[in-house]
């Protein structure tokens, strides 16, 4: 369970990829002089949502700017067996500035992670996955869910009907991103074709005898940017003509927000 080194590099991004054992992964930029550190903390599970289980292998790369340098460690999870082997790339470049959509973010832009962990909603509950200040832009979204309820009825899993939300610059009138939960994965019917995965979605698992999903959402290549502040919400299910939609039960929710903030 020791920490190690994966990567330790100068220059203006950082491009990680590769395949490693259950573990908590961090990447650390080294600040400059009255500088703060900048984190990004995240278990290799969550990077699309789920954990995949034993031999599984993940290929993600994502834009992390820093200024200095950064250091790149890994930490094997507590279950991990002894002596396991893992395999890990960490690539990058010097000098390269980091774009959104064709749009040059500021040499400022850092990489920031919003972490909601064993969150219970009640039913049409509306919580925040993220709450920023300052300006930035909406990168990528993973959540898990598991509704608590257990009847054997569809309705069990009717959180589903829930709207993602986006309050941007102090607006109280909220900007929808979804018609339903599964619409903002770029799902349909309640995942009614089952898994997929693609460069802006997935759907990395699903049962709907226990309630439960999750999934991945990009948005470098239809981004949402802010200039003062972005509120990202969720509900837990939703109402139609000022009535609860269904029965949506008591739902946990993990989620990991990734924002560019400058």
């Amino acid at each position: 369970m020791r920490e190690r080194i994966f990567g330790w590099c100068f220059g203006s991004a950082l491009l990680a990829a590769g395949m490693i054992i259950p573990a908590a992964i961090r990447a650390a930029e080294q600040p400059g002089e009255g500088e703060q550190t900048t984190n990004v903390s995240v278990g290799s599970d969550q990077f699309n949502g789920d954990t995949l289980g034993d031999g599984w292998s993940f290929d993600d790369t994502y834009k992390i700017p820093f200024r200095k340098g950064v250091r790149v460690t890994a930490q094997r999870a507590k279950e991990s067996p002894d002596g396991a082997p893992f395999w890990w790339i960490v690539r990058g470049t010097e000098n390269l500035p980091v774009t959104m959509a064709g749009v040059r973010l500021p040499n400022s832009a850092r990489l920031k992670l919003h972490k909601l962990i064993g969150h219970v909603a009640k039913p049409l509950e509306e919580f925040a996955l993220c709450n920023v200040k300052g300006a930035g832009a909406l990168y990528q979204v993973t959540m898990a869910a598991d509704g608590l309820r257990d009847t054997g009825d569809w309705k069990d899993i009717s959180y589903l009907e829930a709207i993602v939300r986006a309050y941007v610059n102090g607006e109280q009138q909220a900007m929808q991103l979804s018609s339903g939960l599964e619409d903002y994965f770029l799902g349909t019917y309640y995942f009614n074709r089952g898994r997929y995965a693609n460069d802006l979605a997935g759907l990395t698992h699903l049962d709907k005898t226990k309630n439960t999903f999750s999934g991945y959402r990009f948005h470098d290549d239809d981004p949402l940017f802010f200039q003062q502040s972005l509120r990202l919400t969720c509900r837990c299910g939703e109402e139609l003509n000022g009535k609860k939609l269904h029965d949506p039960p008591e739902t946990e929710y993990a989620t990991y927000t990734w924002v560019y903030q400058w």
